[in-house]
């Protein structure tokens, strides 16, 4: 042998006494694999840029309150030449001008501030759709946690049963041999043999693809799971308690809502249309011969005015953009409450298949229990002659159809659970890992109330212009008064 094998050995030895000493790796939780999708998962990292993105709308909108400032510069060139009558001279003329100008709005009629509520309804309403991109994440987290833990328990029932037919068969050659029992019973035993083999396959297949979704949704491969937490307190007591919490807190309902806002808000800026406009105006200029170039002999213009600017008559079109947008907002509105009627829906759904979910939970507990007595008194009857090989076969397929009944049933049990929590709005950070740092879309809104361009006199502009136009507000969510533990 050599050195370096002889090193490898070695080496493996010890990784293999240090892994013994360290103890079995603790299982991962739930809490571990939503906590990883909601710091790495791609769609909800690009939900978030999207939000940053759209506050900035609300930036833009405010530019409206704010001063503008440009420059002009403009060189001239002109030669004349003269006709024969004129001897044909030329003449040339080299000038220049330089100006900056500058614009203070002070009332826009409520066009500014339309756009800024606008904005700040249409940011509402993204946050909500973030809520519902993060619900929609941790969602799949689950479905796909439970996914594997109920493939890993297929497969292991179905292993169980491959033992307990490879016994059976041994069993039943030997018997066979003694001539206790026909040629027949071998060949039943190997028929149910080979198709418990086919299962296993089949069961192995099914949890890669369920472990290959989970890797895709949480962004590593499923180790050791452990059994996911109750969910059953965030679950309100009647279905009538989880309407009121699904229509306060529903991301879906709020973004309607906001987004109807928005719509009001657009009504607004229309209207502001017909409203006057005020604006402080100035301007320096300079002027004058460019070559031979000569300081002292140039121009300088300063002008100041106050303008105000009101509209008499656009030919009907403002007249039609408001009741074009009017009825744009009777489409928000009508689609706030179609948005109601299918949340009320879905969580009617959710909540019936957690109901029957539970029940089947109850009902195939009972069902193993009586498969596994009925398994072991046909294995003893046979033994005294009294029941055939068919019988103890037919009896322990009962009994892993049995196990595989209730352990799909306390998966779509757990499923269903987050298809309620999810119409109620609970499918949260804040419920679910509220040990976890969370993504707050406020911070980044927050970073941009004074930035580049920001002007101390435009806080006392804003609530002039806003007059005539309706603030928005947030309303609250409510505070997790139970969490996932």
């Amino acid at each position: 042998m050599t050195i370096n094998r002889r090193g490898g050995l070695l080496a493996a030895v010890c990784l293999a006494v240090l892994a013994a000493a360290a103890g079995p790796a603790p299982a991962e939780t739930l809490a571990e694999a939503i906590a990883s999708a909601y710091e790495s998962n791609p769609s909800l990292q690009a939900q978030r840029a999207g939000q940053r993105a759209l506050d900035e709308n609300w930036v833009q909108a405010r530019a409206g309150y704010r001063p503008t400032l440009s420059a002009s510069v403009q060189p001239f060139w002109q030669e004349t030449q003269a006709g024969k009558a004129g001897g044909g001279a030329i003449s040339r003329l080299n000038t220049g001008s330089a100006s900056f100008s500058f614009t203070q709005p002070i009332f826009t009629g409520g066009r500014t501030a339309a756009a800024v509520s606008q904005a700040e309804a249409d940011i509402l309403a993204g946050r909500e759709n973030l809520r519902r991109a993060e619900a929609q994440v941790i969602g799949q987290v689950i479905q796909t946690y439970v996914d594997v833990r109920r493939d890993q328990a297929a497969l292991e029932i179905r292993r169980e049963d491959l033992k307990v037919l490879q016994r059976q068969l041994e069993e039943s050659k030997a018997r066979f041999e003694v001539g206790e029992i026909t040629r027949t019973d071998v060949a039943q035993s190997e028929a149910r043999l080979a198709a418990s083999r086919a299962l296993v396959q089949q069961a192995t297949g099914q949890l890669a693809i369920s472990r290959s979704v989970y890797l895709q949704t949480v962004g590593r491969n499923p180790g050791d799971l452990a059994p996911p937490p109750t969910l059953d307190d965030l679950i309100p007591g009647t279905i009538d308690q989880a309407f009121d919490v699904a229509e306060r807190d529903n991301a879906q309902i709020r973004a309607a809502q906001y987004t109807e806002r928005s719509s009001r808000a657009q009504v607004d800026g229309v209207r502001a249309l017909r409203m006057p406009r005020v604006s402080l105006q100035g301007s320096v200029g300079y002027s004058g011969t460019v070559e031979p170039f000569h300081a002292e002999k140039y121009a300088r213009n300063n002008t100041a005015s106050a303008v105000i600017t009101m509209p008499l008559f656009s030919g009907g079109a403002v007249s039609s953009e408001i009741r074009q947008a009017l009825e744009r907002n009777n489409v928000s509105r009508i689609g706030v409450e179609t948005t109601r009627r299918g949340v009320i829906q879905l969580l009617t759904q959710s909540w019936s298949s957690l109901i029957a979910a539970r029940e089947n939970i109850t009902s195939n507990e009972e069902q193993v229990r009586a498969a596994m007595i009925a398994a072991e008194g046909v294995h003893q009857e046979q033994q005294v002659g009294l029941r055939t090989t068919l019988d103890v076969l037919n009896a322990e397929q009962e009994l892993r159809f049995a196990q595989i009944s209730l352990n799909s049933a306390v998966h779509d049990a757990y499923v269903a659970s987050a298809g309620v929590l999810s119409q109620l709005g609970r499918l949260q950070a804040d419920y679910l890992i509220p040990n976890t740092p969370r993504y707050d879309p406020r911070a980044n809104f927050g970073k941009l109330r004074i930035t580049w361009g920001w002007t101390p006199w435009e806080e006392v502009i804003a609530p002039i212009d806003s007059l005539l136009t309706s603030k928005v507000k947030e309303r609250p969510l409510d505070k997790p008064q139970a969490a996932l533990k």
